[in-house]
């Protein structure tokens, strides 16, 4: 599985009615029916997706939205939803953080306290990271082996598409510069959706 043929399933997932729970079902039925190696697959492009978009200035935008209380747990689930809204989503957040505030997501949180969100409206999606692992288990059989065969899977092609590239290299370089982007820091139009002291905050 490419790039191009994970976002085209990331666009589908995004695009779908349903719940997070429904639009899931359909995303593991989408793996189950191909070869247990692009579950594989979908996982090393979904890690370094959101390894692309673990800056200090996301990080910072995903904690404004949540009044200030973004563990570092709760960044990474923050990182799989900004990957589940889409690749023109995704990448123009990570050009600008504040970009955020232009998602009709967002904006239907500002002015409402946090204890009143649903489930499916905070920006975090968690389960997203064990879908591909759930359909590789079904695929080959190991449900009871608490995903070991799968991660040591992930680990291998992450690996050797390391050995074949110098992306990680660019990688930090692009984080160095969204840790110290200005938009990145100021964020301008999150503050306003959720300023300091409001309520939920």
């Amino acid at each position: 599985m490419n790039e191009d043929a994970f976002w085209a399933l990331i666009e589908e997932l995004s695009s779908r009615p349903g719940t997070r729970d429904e639009r899931l079902e359909w995303l593991e039925g989408e793996l189950l029916r191909r070869p247990a190696e692009e579950s594989v697959a979908f996982q090393v492009r979904l890690e370094k997706a959101c390894e692309a978009a673990d800056t200090r200035a996301l990080w910072r935008a995903a904690d404004r939205i949540e009044g200030g209380r973004c563990t570092d747990d709760g960044f990474h689930y923050f990182t799989l939803w900004l990957v589940g809204q889409g690749r023109k989503v995704y990448e123009a957040v990570l050009a600008d953080p504040d970009a955020l505030a232009d998602l009709p997501e967002v904006r239907a949180l500002a002015g409402r306290h946090r204890d009143d969100w649903d489930d499916d409206e905070w920006p975090e999606w968690e389960e997203l990271d064990y879908v591909a692992q759930d359909a590789y288990d079904e695929l080959t059989g190991q449900e009871d082996d608490d995903g070991e065969e799968f991660l040591d899977a992930v680990e291998e092609a992450e690996e050797a598409e390391e050995a074949e590239d110098e992306e990680g290299e660019e990688r930090e370089e692009d984080e160095e510069r969204g840790a110290s982007g200005p938009e990145g820091w100021t964020l301008p139009r999150l503050t306003a959706l959720f300023p300091p002291g409001a309520s939920g905050s």
